[in-house]
């Protein structure tokens, strides 16, 4: 399909996690290439495509309330509707026959055939018929290489190294959704790494299920993040997310050593109960967690530490969530992202176990966790106070244009006044701290 005047117009929302905001520059690329324009006005749209996360609760009852709300847009007006990502890989099935609103289903290995199947259902739809178009293989091979991603804007792009997961997580569904693990060739990583610097993006952040895992030849991630840190232009480069069970020395001494690489690691703990690990399918005991973040803390010096915790796992008693409270406390992390469990259709966890912890169970110890690492984030903030730390400039805040808003090399979120000073995004600032809350350190 050329470009042309009357080319369809493309509206794309994105739900979930850093990989799937990646994924949608991807898709965006696709369909640029093939002559379709985009416009941030659903109204506008001649297409809206859903790019969907399969796991966390909230996300998916956001994607349900969308198509509920495009349901009746869809009465008044013509509209090709897609659900792309992992909701659509997970529940193709029951999205098919419940949601027959839905024009093109494509799971995150399926963008190539995007472009394809849109035009087939906007074809079918101007001759009056509805044609639905389902992508839903999962693929040892695919990686998008060679597709330069169409990013927005902003001081960061995101890379993605490697795509799929072979831990099988019980509670977790990605390998069911993005197949099993696979990297790019690192070639291909540092031509996209310097293509974004070239465009004016100063911190890159290299994406993965379990970056550690990285292996191309001779390449591990180790030496792929150091050689991200070496391109001309990059002032910061981040990753997400490692994994505890393989957390090798060598990448630790290269974040120690290389300016560039920022000092913080977030490293997913889930529960701080043996039990609880064991049935997760984690791989790793309390007492392994606790030796890697020693050994963390020994070689980073002030590294940042942050981590994900679920309550109410299937059979958790209270012991188990007193074990994980202990977690917690002991380690210190500087946040945490705590949520209740939600079962996933098709996992481990949804065929072996029953999710018998009450709902009122799961939202108190959530509410008691939020309350304590409120707390210990708070204490390890005022650390700064009267400190200077290095921020990247990254926009305006959220609640105020008069103020500017970026972040450390540890990830804290810093705000201060722009006054008269020079605004631009993308550099390093020095900033004094004067003031902290448990989430944001306040400088000027």
């Amino acid at each position: 399909m050329k470009s042309t005047p009357s080319a369809p117009l493309v509206h794309i929302e994105t739900f979930g996690c850093q990989m799937n905001e990646s994924d949608s520059e991807i898709v965006r690329a696709l369909l640029k290439r093939e002559g379709f324009l985009f416009t941030q006005d659903r109204e506008r749209a001649d297409v809206l495509l859903l790019n969907t996360c399969a796991i966390r609760e909230n996300a998916h009852n956001k994607v349900y309330a969308q198509l509920a709300e495009l349901s009746e847009l869809k009465k008044h007006r013509p509209l090709v509707i897609g659900v792309l990502g992992c909701m659509a890989q997970n529940l193709k099935g029951e999205l098919a026959e419940q949601a027959p609103l839905v024009d093109v289903l494509v799971g995150p290995d399926s963008y190539r055939r995007l472009p394809a199947l849109l035009s087939q259902a906007l074809a079918a739809q101007e001759d009056g018929f509805a044609q639905r178009g389902f992508a839903l293989d999962l693929s040892e091979y695919e990686t998008y290489e060679g597709i330069v991603p169409d990013r927005e804007g902003g001081v960061n792009a995101w890379i993605t190294v490697m795509r799929g997961c072979d831990n099988f997580c019980s509670f977790c569904v990605v390998p069911y959704t993005r197949g099993r693990e696979r990297s790019r060739d690192p070639q291909s990583v540092l031509t996209e790494a310097r293509e974004a610097a070239a465009r004016g993006f100063t911190q890159i952040t290299l994406l993965g299920q379990n970056v550690n895992s990285y292996r191309y030849g001779e390449w591990d991630f180790a030496r792929l993040i150091s050689a991200v840190a070496e391109i001309p232009g990059i002032l910061r480069v981040r990753f997400t997310s490692p994994h505890p069970k393989d957390f090798p020395p060598a990448l630790l001494q290269t974040i120690a050593a290389h300016p560039k690489i920022c000092k913080h690691i977030h490293l997913p703990l889930q529960s701080g109960s043996d039990r609880i690990l064991e049935l997760m399918g984690r791989t790793y005991s309390a007492d392994e967690y606790l030796a890697l973040v020693e050994r963390i803390r020994h070689t980073i010096p002030g590294v940042t530490l942050t981590t994900d915790i679920i309550c109410g796992f299937c059979s958790e008693t209270e012991e188990d969530f007193l074990a994980t409270q202990r977690m917690i406390e002991l380690v210190q992390f500087d946040a945490a992202y705590i949520f209740k469990y939600s079962e996933r259709k098709h996992t481990i966890a949804a065929r072996k176990y029953k999710d018998d912890v009450p709902e009122r169970v799961k939202g108190a110890r959530v509410a008691t966790l939020v309350d304590i690492q409120r707390q210990i984030s708070l204490a390890r903030n005022r650390r700064y106070l009267g400190t200077e730390v290095e921020v990247l400039v990254e926009r305006d805040a959220t609640k105020s244009p008069t103020q500017g808003m970026g972040r450390t090399d540890g990830n804290l979120t810093v705000v201060w006044e722009k006054g008269t000073a020079p605004f631009q995004p993308g550099i390093l600032l020095k900033k004094h701290i004067v003031d902290v809350s448990s989430t944001t350190l306040y400088g000027k």
